[in-house]
């Protein structure tokens, strides 16, 4: 059986405009401190102890040469809520700090995080490469709106590495992929994945949404940028809509010039809950990752079970991988179980605490048939040619006690 936390003690990140740990050295924190203290001024408006919410759209000048100072990058400041917000900023510089990143932009979703990127980065005549396991509405975006732009996409198998270079042109930009992917688990040597970029002198991105800053670094491996869809693990309540853009200051500059023009704005609300939610992000993650190895342990074993799609069981082809890049292998576990599409909807029917619904990452487990809740408008036989079966079942793993969820499975499963 594989173990529970393979990786050692949380890593130590660098936080920004974080105060000094109390006994006033200049040691790194660890990740649970930065999660609650990175990105915040000791001492905030108000004298708040909590980030204040700044329900702005617009942000007068005291006269124009305040306004002169500001356009002439003499000072830092708020000019109208579409160009920034400071709610925004302070999360921003904390996630900032736990991807290890120079700079974050918050956009309105994780596909915005998506769109902007690549609409900022790609122009008529460029060329990217997307691993086939790759979120289907990424996919979609790149094949069918980018293409009407004079963007060519080619999809190349995910774990193929020679398809990769092999499929990189003179006109390539871009490198995408995921890590862990949806809903199958598979995992991107990053590392592997970097270097191609470097060789072959292409940017690299990678949908880091299903591991978060907790469980893995991407930028570490020399991954140029990485996205998150911030309505997920790191807002972790299912009651926020965020994307977020990390990467070098220059890269995600230029991003930011876009998102200015398009308008995909995070509000300031929503930027104060995803505040709060990476607070506890180290404690719901760890938490997380324990439930669901436990969950896809119990499920493997289990004799209405054919397959785990877990990184964090040796069967899984890219165990060896996750071990070495990441700290835990993630919230979600992916099975499949013997019989058909009516089959897995009497498991899912069956299981009393998890609720059907789609998203996932939150402090609620959820659980889903992709071939239903993604793809229900295709056949069976379209459905495969993407890789998904009807027999295949998603759980996000949440927070509830680990003993009740396998609990509840395993009556499911029984009586089904």
């Amino acid at each position: 059986m594989a173990s529970r936390d393979p990786r050692p003690s949380p890593e130590k990140v660098t936080p920004v405009d974080t105060p000094p740990p109390h006994d006033g050295s200049d040691a790194p924190h660890g990740f649970g401190t930065a999660a609650v203290h990175a990105g915040e001024p000791r001492r905030k408006e108000g004298n708040s102890l909590t980030t204040p919410i700044i329900q702005t759209a617009t942000y007068t000048f005291a006269d124009t040469q305040e306004l002169r100072d500001h356009f002439e990058h003499r000072i830092e400041r708020q000019e109208y809520g579409r160009y920034g917000n400071p709610t925004q900023r302070i999360a921003e510089q904390k996630l900032a700090a736990l991807e290890g990143a120079e700079d974050c932009l918050l956009v309105s979703s994780g596909m915005a995080a998506v769109t902007t990127t690549l609409f900022a980065m790609l122009s008529r005549g460029a060329h990217v490469v997307v691993t086939d396991d790759s979120y289907r509405r990424t996919r979609q975006f790149l094949n069918q709106t980018l293409h009407r732009y004079g963007i060519e996409c080619s999809t190349v198998r995910a774990g193929d590495y020679d398809a990769i270079t092999q499929a990189i042109r003179p006109n390539t930009r871009i490198l995408l992929s995921e890590s862990p992917t949806n809903p199958y688990n598979r995992i991107l040597d990053l590392e592997r994945f970097a270097e191609i970029g470097r060789r072959q002198r292409v940017k690299t991105i990678v949908d880091a949404t299903f591991a978060t800053p907790y469980n893995q670094q991407p930028l570490k491996y020399g991954i140029d940028i990485v996205l998150h869809s911030a309505t997920k693990f790191l807002g972790g309540h299912n009651d926020l809509m965020a994307g977020a853009v990390l990467g070098s200051a220059d890269l995600v500059d230029g991003i930011r010039s876009l998102q200015g023009v398009t308008g995909a704005v995070v509000d300031p609300f929503a930027a104060y809950l995803l505040i709060r939610g990476l607070k506890t992000l180290a404690l719901r993650i760890a938490r997380q990752n324990a439930n669901a190895q436990a969950i896809a342990e119990f499920l493997e074993a289990h004799a209405k079970v054919t397959r785990v799609h877990y990184a964090g069981l040796p069967s899984h082809p890219e165990h060896a991988i996750a071990a070495r890049q990441m700290r835990g292998f993630g919230g979600v576990v992916s099975f499949e179980i013997a019989g058909d599409l009516d089959a897995a909807s009497r498991v899912v029917d069956g299981c009393r605490i998890p609720q059907i619904a789609p998203s996932l990452g939150g402090v609620e487990s959820l659980i889903e048939q992709p071939a239903l809740m993604s793809f229900y408008e295709l056949t069976t036989e379209e459905r495969l040619q993407v890789g998904i079966k009807d027999n295949l079942i998603r759980y996000s793993v949440g927070i509830e006690d680990e003993a009740d969820l396998i609990a509840d499975l395993r009556q499911s499963l029984d009586r089904s």
